[in-house]
């Protein structure tokens, strides 16, 4: 009962390219390959360093509050 042989995984693969045909099965392997690059790429740039801002732009350390509160004050 174990593992399947050879010619168990034969009999499968025949049974899938007739029920889906050799074009559709083509066809899923590229957009599974595709989203696998996809994938991988993806991965590479999340390990990248983030850029550092110039000076004077980004986080100021200020809160949103203190911010609304300095435009209020200005109008």
């Amino acid at each position: 009962m174990g593992s399947f042989s050879i010619w168990h995984w034969i009999i499968v693969l025949v049974i899938v390219v007739l029920v889906f045909g050799t074009k559709k099965l083509r066809n899923i392997g590229e957009d599974l390959g595709s989203a696998v690059k996809g994938f991988k790429d993806g991965m590479k740039e999340g390990d990248n360093k983030p850029e550092r801002l110039p000076e004077g732009e980004g986080d100021s350390g200020q809160t949103i509050e203190a911010s609304a509160e300095r435009t209020r004050d200005k109008v």
